[in-house]
């Protein structure tokens, strides 16, 4: 039997050592690259074959979120490879966003010991995976909220807008955010007024609290 080719990224070194542990020690999964952040996910997916990639929702530089949208554009070249997203936090924005780019599951850091084999065998079959408590808690969660009629997650900005956001909450300026991507200080002050309008917000505070409600910064 030929072991699935699994890629993991985390930004934790001790994460990624402890998951490994989990997936190496099953024959029919093995861990062949490893990456600190999302940007390095991306690249090592399109170097790499792999038949599998569990991404850390929260990374510096891209998310998991955002890798995982990268990667999922190669869908189009028949040669994406299922994703699998982990969390430390049990949040149903992370969770409904995961399902919207294409993820195949959610899984908790803190039961990875118990679901993350049986996720990964999940998604290489093409099933979903979320762990039971998660879904009921998740899913009573968004029924209470929508009967209360308080306002129901969505994505309120552009891929490029999340971005910007991300790199204005981890404190970079715009001359090192226009750097980081390739565009102009006067297209990135352009994102950051167009992000304050669209959320509200008139300053970099304000908008770091969001980013951490958003899965794009850890808290």
């Amino acid at each position: 039997m030929t072991a699935a080719r699994i890629l993991l990224a985390d930004d934790h070194a001790l994460v990624r050592r402890g998951v490994r542990l989990i997936l190496d020690q099953e024959p029919d999964l093995t861990v062949v690259a490893e990456a600190g952040d999302g940007a390095e996910a991306v690249r090592l997916a399109r170097e790499v074959e792999v038949d599998l990639v569990v991404l850390d929702i929260a990374m510096p530089r891209m998310t998991g979120l955002q890798a995982a949208r990268e990667i999922g554009r190669r869908t189009s070249r028949g040669s994406a490879p299922r994703m699998l997203m982990l969390s430390m936090h049990d949040n149903e924005q992370y969770f409904f966003e995961s399902l919207r780019i294409g993820a195949s599951g959610y899984v908790l850091k803190s039961v990875a010991d118990e679901d993350l084999v049986g996720a990964c065998r999940a998604a290489l079959r093409g099933e979903a995976f979320v762990y039971p408590g998660a879904m009921s808690a998740l899913v009573r969660d968004y029924l209470d909220r929508k009967r209360r009629g308080e306002r129901m997650p969505e994505t309120v900005l552009t891929e490029r807008e999340d971005e910007v956001i991300k790199l204005i909450a981890e404190g970079l300026s715009s001359k090192e955010i226009a750097q980081a991507l390739t565009i102009s200080a006067r297209t990135v002050d352009r994102h950051r007024e167009n992000i304050l309008a669209k959320l509200g917000m008139r300053d970099r505070t304000q908008l770091t609290r969001y980013a951490i409600r958003a899965g794009l910064i850890e808290p």
